[in-house]
């Protein structure tokens, strides 16, 4: 894997994990897995478990399991199974051998419920779901005791049976353990282990009609794997008595389950079902949309996964929840693009404009660096013809005192090219300017005056002639609020929606350079951004994503922090 990252933090996860290997606790072994649920994308969120779960494994000599608990065949498809393998490589990841599935150990699950109904610990409950609901108890009173709870070890097996055999309707009767119904953490009160589902499976097809809970499962697959360090977020924390509950009533190899706090950012939704409404609802274009925070999104867009595996490592791994600036993934993300692009010149909003004393028909070839933050990238040629486009926004034909860019009379430098200076601007009946007319210094040549007179500012630009047309998508957030999910009575998340999340520009121009770039494609474009080049470009349309802007919002994130902190010690340094 490249771009290999160095830790930086001793978090309490690797500590647990170095104490273990220095007791020889299961031989100084470490085994790790990442268990995602195939009912949806994975998005920024799934990273960080992905990074810390094949990372450690990686760090300490061990392994990572890949995965899925796929135990609801009514929400899972194997389109879900090909992404989710497809994104974990791609940030950089593998696992030893064939993925797994808990669907692999179905038998030894159906027989490890068997044992518990057969010890006396699990029935067959026949309330419903709205019954179970009035049982359960509230957070202050204990649950009540199902009336079936009763039922004798043969009865119980009789019925299991024949839930198996298909005999019962869906939601006739479940599989429940015998826990303790007054306990106070609700996950014990009596728990479901098996409901009836006569869904097709994806991978066993017809032959179950019982499928076990993701509770029962959890735990006894990471069992059978040998996982030592069972690493998963903060919701699963109240689960971990009952994951220790099964294990011990099973007498079964037991891993050590830990809780770290979830990946949140600002400005994004993670929740599955909540992607799943704005990929119907067609608020967005699918599942890889740009704006979407999935992987597959992130990757259309231009992110790198040496950009995501950095941030995930930056942020580090707590025991507690909070929030992290999205401006953090953004300045991640460009530490690595302004290594790794090149750079290439591209007009966004393209004005016209004519060198009239550069002779007609010729054409200068021009040395551009390709990446300045790497020398080894060496340069290229870009042409110099007599008519340009630069950017509308580089020309003022009347600037306030701080525009130092294109203005009647005023000389400006080309970047890599030659001084110009704008002599007459043109403009169509409605008083709109379509051209300039400027005049170059051949002495300049690459930017550079012989007689040392200095400009003030510096244009992008591209030949005209040798333009390639490109439909650039300009991405913001795709939620107006830090929190999407704050929202007015009787409102959804939805109504936060960003209208300005996409602005497409048709008529762009970029260097023939780009002429045959491929999609996945990552460059500079200078003094714009960072681009990328999306996966449905063709011959006959060049499309690019803008993937993040130049401006690094996390620097001035970071300075705001830092003078709020300057000046609550000074509040405190005040006599009263």
């Amino acid at each position: 894997m490249s771009n290999e990252v160095t830790p930086k933090s001793d978090h309490f996860i690797r500590q647990i994990i170095k104490e273990d290997i220095a007791n020889g606790k299961h031989g100084g072994k470490v085994v790790t897995r990442f268990p995602p649920e195939p009912n949806g994308y994975l998005h920024i969120g799934h990273a960080k478990s992905i990074c810390l779960n094949f990372g450690l494994a990686k760090e300490f000599g061990g392994k990572c399991n890949m995965r899925f608990d796929d135990t609801n065949p009514v929400k899972e498809d194997v389109e879900y199974v090909d992404s989710i393998m497809e994104d974990v490589r791609w940030l950089g990841f593998d696992w030893e051998g064939d993925a797994l599935f808990a669907s692999d150990y179905f038998d030894t699950l159906y027989d490890y419920a068997v044992k518990l109904v057969r010890d006396g610990k699990a029935f067959v409950c026949d309330l419903t779901a709205e019954e179970m609901r009035e049982h359960r108890g509230t957070p202050t009173t204990a649950g009540r005791e199902s009336p079936y709870r009763i039922r004798t070890v043969k009865e119980n097996l009789d019925l299991f049976e024949r839930m198996k055999a298909g005999e019962f309707d869906e939601g006739e009767r479940t599989l429940r353990a015998k826990v303790d119904m007054a306990s106070p953490n609700f996950n014990m009160r009596d728990p479901v282990m098996y409901r009836i589902s006569k869904a097709h499976h994806h991978r066993t097809g017809n032959k179950w009609c019982i499928y076990p809970m993701y509770d029962f499962t959890h735990g006894q697959s990471d069992s059978i794997e040998g996982v030592t360090h069972s690493i998963c977020t903060l919701e699963f924390e109240n689960h971990r008595p009952l994951y220790d509950w099964y294990l011990e009533n099973l007498e079964i190899f037991h891993p050590q389950q830990i809780e770290f706090a979830r990946l949140e950012l600002n400005y994004i939704i993670t929740s599955k079902r909540k992607l799943l409404q704005l990929v119907k609802d067609d608020h967005v274009f699918g599942w890889d949309d740009p704006r979407m925070p999935t992987l597959c999104g992130l990757r259309r867009r231009g992110y790198t996964p040496a950009a995501l595996r950095n941030f995930c490592e930056t942020v580090g791994v707590a025991k507690y929840n909070s929030t992290v600036d999205y401006a953090l993934l953004n300045h991640c993300l460009r530490d690595d693009l302004n290594k790794t692009s090149a750079r290439v010149l591209a007009v966004l909003n393209p004005l016209k404009v004519v060198i009239t004393n550069y002779p007609e028909g010729e054409t200068d070839e021009l040395d551009a660096i390709n990446n300045p933050e790497d020398v080894s990238a060496g340069t290229r040629k870009v042409p110099f013809s007599k008519t340009l486009y630069i950017e509308q926004e580089d020309f003022m034909e009347d600037p306030p005192k701080q525009f130092f860019r294109l203005a009647p009379g005023r000389e400006v430098r080309l970047r890599y090219a030659f001084f110009i200076t704008c002599n007459e601007v043109i403009k169509d009946e409605n008083g709109n300017v379509t051209e300039l007319h400027c005049t170059y210094d051949p002495e300049t040549r690459g930017g550079d005056s012989p007689d040392g007179r200095k400009v003030k500012a510096t244009l992008h630009w591209v030949s005209a002639e040798h333009a390639i047309e490109a439909e650039v998508r300009l991405y913001e957030h795709l939620f107006l609020k830090e929190d999407p999910n704050d929202v007015e009575d009787g409102q959804d998340f939805t109504s936060n929606l960003n209208p300005n999340s996409l602005t497409v520009i048709a008529n762009a121009k970029v260097e023939p350079s780009m002429k045959d770039a491929s999609a996945g494609t990552r460059v500079q474009f200078e003094r714009l951004g960072y681009f990328c080049v999306d996966s449905d470009s063709t011959e006959d349309k060049l499309a690019i994503n803008r993937t993040v802007t130049l401006k690094d919002a996390w620097v001035k994130v970071q300075q705001q922090q830092g003078q709020g902190m300057q000046g609550q010690k000074k509040k405190q340094q005040r006599p009263s």
